[in-house]
């Protein structure tokens, strides 16, 4: 089991992640903007940071690199709408192990269950 930080600003998006992992987790903490995103992380020291990309504040990109700055050690995982090879350069520039589009949810099940059984990898779907 593991515990979570889910940041993401869509409020129903939030919960379909938490319903689609919450059997993975042994505690999820939610925040709903980029820029929450480092202290809830200096917070919760989760083991695994579901982020979004797109969002008011601070971007997912740029929490990313402020987290990976900060916390070496920090998995996140970027959780987004788009399929570009731009931001999924630059999301892995800044830090994230792993990039998975929303249209693949239980994708994040993957990478999550992957990470109980082997140490962390660039999991690039």
């Amino acid at each position: 089991m593991v515990s979570l930080l889910i940041v993401e600003d869509n409020p129903s998006m939030r919960q379909l992640i938490k319903s689609i992992v919450a059997d993975l987790a042994r505690d999820i903490s939610e925040c709903s903007d980029g820029s929450e995103a480092l202290s809830a992380y200096q917070r919760c020291q989760p083991d695994w940071v579901l982020m979004d990309i797109r969002m008011p504040q601070l971007d997912g990109i740029a929490a990313t690199s402020q987290i990976t700055s900060a916390f070496p050690e920090a998995n996140v995982v970027i959780v987004t709408d788009h399929d570009d090879d731009k931001l999924r350069h630059a999301a892995f520039a800044a830090g994230a192990r792993a990039y998975v589009l929303k249209e693949d949810l239980f994708a994040v099940r993957e990478v999550l269950s992957q990470s109980q059984t082997q140490p962390a990898e660039a999991h690039k779907k």
